[in-house]
């Protein structure tokens, strides 16, 4: 055991006693540095995505300031924060009482082990804290070079398009085969056949005589030649009409944005396996009689959900609890499931009807709620979790119309885009592209394109939309509606 920490003596002495006792249970992390910090201080880190080093942008003072104010009147509270690096880095709160410091570390100690272990992970770069440390030199010399405004201004259009990509990229990248992309394919399914192909051997290494295509020759092909892609901001990266110094500013929000991208994919049990262990950590001997009842206190807070609302604590909780009485192998289900694939394999009707049910919005006064169908009570779960809970949206031409305009179809699921904000997505992407930008999707279940063309957005009616976007099943008893961002 090498812990690495700058806390007080009593506080390290509870690290090593809660390390042992993880490693005991099986865990198995990176070193943990545990750093203690004012709560003002941790809010300041967690505005930039938990790098103190990264780049500046308006944006993270904006994160901060929303934060810094939910604590100041009570709304909100930060107890730890803990990012995927090795070694592992988790900030602890001073304010926090003894035995929340206990509930924390144990908790970090759960993150830790899911982020070395789970598949989805893997990919990711485990230097993290010394790429974004990179990134904010080279911004800063662009800012040197060429203006504060005018690298704020791109950098800020690029930003505003971070979710624009394929989260299942990096693992067909680590060398499985890519998976056909003829037809849409509904999320769900996207998940489960990439868990599938986790336990399939990777591609073999091409011959050198060339006589067959290698998949190495695939991960540098040109992303033009392979649409259709989700993979936006690569295409960008590759295609659009850009300065070297925008090039890479772009590469750097795209390599900060895979980065981040496993961890919407895996929130739920993320946060389930850190609850889990940190419940079964300190009832097992850590915690004093004295300290039973505030932890419990503490960790009902931490797990409760309002009806309506889905907490991803209590859920992904509920899940390895559900999991543990079925007899499964707790271990091997967080190393290769994602949230999608976690629920489709776990939940059943007993599952449904207990835990996802109280999801529901109660009924209006004098409105009766109709008896819940468990499978459409997972179904709507499942569509709310798919492609992290964001909008799927693929470039599927680089050449419509033949004038050179980008072309995006969303594939809906049922819940509209929230029009604002794609008109703003779609002005950015054509200020990078500098040519018009179309999207197709469904409003209020018609057919719409948007066109951004100079400064302004157009939606048209168009039949094309219905045929290519898919209707959602716009289930009403889904267990939490809301409009995609």
């Amino acid at each position: 055991m090498r812990l690495r920490c700058d806390l007080p003596p009593a506080l390290k002495y509870q690290a090593v006693i809660i390390e042992n006792a993880a490693r005991a249970a099986g865990l198995d992390f990176f070193d943990v540095v545990f750093e203690l910090l004012d709560a003002k201080d941790v809010n300041g880190v967690a505005a930039y995505g938990g790098f103190p080093v990264r780049h500046p942008s308006w944006r993270f003072g904006m994160e901060y300031e929303r934060l810094e104010k939910g604590r100041q009147w009570g709304l909100s509270k930060i107890y730890e924060l803990v990012i995927n690096n090795d070694p592992t880095y988790a900030y602890l709160v001073r304010s926090n009482s003894l035995m929340e410091q206990k509930l924390v570390m144990a908790h970090v100690y759960g993150h830790a082990d899911f982020f070395k272990h789970n598949l989805w992970f893997a990919p990711t770069e485990r230097k993290m804290l010394d790429v974004m440390a990179n990134h904010s030199t080279r911004v800063r010399r662009y800012v040197d070079a060429f203006g504060l405004e005018e690298v704020e201004q791109f950098l800020d259009r690029v930003l505003s398009l971070d979710t624009l990509i394929d989260p299942f990229l990096p693992r067909r990248e680590q060398g499985h085969a890519p998976e056909a992309r003829s037809t849409y394919t509904p999320p769900s399914q996207r998940a489960l056949r990439m868990l599938d192909s986790l336990s399939s051997p990777p591609l073999a290494a091409p011959p050198k005589d060339g006589a067959s295509v290698a998949a190495s020759e695939l991960a540098v092909e040109p992303r033009r030649a392979r649409l259709p892609s989700y993979d936006v901001l690569g295409f960008l990266e590759d295609s659009a009409p850009l300065e070297a110094w925008q090039r890479d500013l772009v590469h750097l929000a795209r390599a900060e944005a895979y980065y981040f991208a496993p961890q919407r994919m895996t929130k739920i049990m993320n946060e389930g396996w850190a609850s889990y262990w940190h419940s079964k950590l300190l009832t097992g001997g850590i915690l004093e009689p004295s300290e039973v009842l505030d932890f419990a206190d503490c960790h009902s807070a931490a797990t409760y959900a309002a009806p309506g609302q889905l907490n991803p604590y209590k859920l992904g909780l509920a899940l390895f609890r559900y999991a543990e009485r079925r007899g499964e192998d707790l271990f091997q289900l967080r190393r290769v499931h994602n949230d999608v694939s976690l629920v489709h394999k776990l939940v059943d009707e007993e599952f449904a009807l207990e835990f996802l049910q109280p999801l529901l919005p109660k009924p209006q006064a004098g409105e009766a709620q109709a008896a819940p169908d468990w499978r459409a009570l997972k179904s709507g779960l499942l569509q709310q979790l798919a492609w992290g809970g964001l909008p799927q949206i693929e470039l599927v031409e680089c050449d419509a119309d033949g004038r050179g305009e980008l072309l995006f179809v969303h594939h809906h699921d049922g819940r509209d885009l929230q029009l604002a904000r794609a008109q703003d997505t779609l002005l950015n992407v054509a200020a990078l592209w500098k040519r018009p930008v179309q999207l197709l999707t469904l409003l209020e279940k018609q057919g719409k394109k948007l066109l951004a063309k100079g400064a302004e957005v157009s939606v048209l009616d168009s039949p094309e939309a219905e045929a290519r976007c898919g209707a959602g099943d716009g289930d009403p008893r889904r267990p939490v509606r809301r409009e995609a961002s």
